[in-house]
């Protein structure tokens, strides 16, 4: 079976891990320190605060951003559930913006036409890798004064016009779950260019207190672990090896396949290739991915239910009581299916993904 991702652990994310064993320094330590600052200095962004997870970033990073109850924070449905989870959990509310179908990121002007005296921030998710139109929904946000928000979960080495994901809004989001590009097996990192927002991180995610026992505020236990950081670390420094062969494997990928919609790499862009995700008619999706799986190769459908349509918020209504209607977002989630693009793909894995899509059409 050709996997959709496969994450990467060698020899030396192992003798990492065995020397903070041994240092007995095993949180909130000087790798974790180290993964800060090296990420900082990746990505252009002044401050970097590493956490326990890409959620608690972006929960972390919204309280102290002073997000709270009474505000709105417009953000993509077409996500993980984590990008809404973490507004509401602010106490302010998320409001759902559409998408544009080609990049499946946010649409610029569906935000503005959302945008009320109660919107404090635009969540943008840099989905699959691809960055999001940041330079307009910058021009927006500061037209009206509100933040803007970086969900660069899954884009970490993305960039827009030579500007890093995660170091071009009020604060960014990164992830290093198991499956991301560069993996520590969890955690998470807001990364910004403000230094009180920094601060108040800092302080949110170990108790309240940068000085241990006195705790300035309320806070959270949202520490990464410097074992985490450890492997972090290890793994960070194949990041552009790794973000070659994604590049590598997507082209061949884009030049290869018929009969189904590729990825559009918007000029300017970088996409850092999290997924790869062709779109293929809703009605012959399912069957797609059975004979996918019949020939050996993994696929995956990144998002099947929009979030405004799960349990946890398909009570939600727009502002005049009518149903949240979305409908690129509906046709998005219809058809997106991502295939394996992952570094440890070879010549072969390739063939084999482009003769299983290419197929297709013949097996129905």
């Amino acid at each position: 079976m050709i996997y959709l991702s496969k994450p990467k652990i060698d020899w030396r994310q192992i003798r990492a891990v065995k020397r903070v064993l041994k240092s007995g320094q095993l949180v909130q330590g000087p790798e974790v320190e180290a993964f800060e600052a090296e990420i900082s200095s990746l990505i252009g962004a002044t401050h970097c605060v590493a956490v326990n997870s890409g959620t608690s970033a972006l929960h972390l990073g919204m309280l102290a951003s002073e997000i709270g109850p009474g505000d709105e924070v417009i953000a993509p449905s077409f996500s993980f559930a984590a990008t809404a989870n973490a507004v509401e959990l602010t106490g302010a509310s998320v409001v759902f913006a559409d998408i544009n179908i080609d990049d499946f990121n946010i649409d610029p002007k569906h935000v503005e036409s959302l945008i009320t005296p109660r919107t404090k921030a635009v969540l943008v998710v840099h989905l699959y890798g691809h960055p999001a139109q940041m330079a307009s929904l910058a021009t927006i946000c500061s037209r009206h004064r509100i933040q803007l928000i970086e969900d660069a979960a899954q884009a970490l080495g993305a960039r827009e016009n030579g500007h890093y994901a995660g170091a071009m809004g009020t604060f960014g989001a990164l992830s290093f779950y198991a499956t991301k590009n560069i993996s520590s097996g969890e955690g998470g990192m807001i990364t910004t260019n403000d230094a009180s927002l920094a601060r108040r991180a800092r302080l949110l995610r170990n108790q309240g207190q940068e000085i241990k026992y006195r705790n300035e505020i309320i806070g959270f236990n949202n520490r990464l672990s410097d074992i985490h950081a450890a492997i972090g670390r290890q793994q960070l420094k194949h990041l552009h090896q790794w973000d070659s062969k994604r590049q590598h494997n997507a082209k061949y990928l884009s030049e290869h396949l018929v009969g189904v919609q590729v990825p559009v790499v918007r000029s300017g862009s970088h996409h850092a290739f999290h997924q790869y995700t062709i779109g293929v008619p809703g009605s012959q999706r399912d069957s797609m991915i059975a004979h996918l799986n019949s020939l050996g190769v993994q696929s995956g459908v990144y998002y099947p239910v929009p979030i405004h349509l799960l349990p946890s918020f398909r009570e939600r209504k727009n502002r005049d009581g009518s149903p949240i209607t979305l409908p690129v977002t509906i046709q998005a989630a219809s058809e997106a299916l991502s295939i394996p693009v992952h570094p440890q793909l070879g010549v072969r894995h390739l063939k084999r993904i482009v003769e299983a899509v290419n197929s297709f059409r013949g097996a129905t």
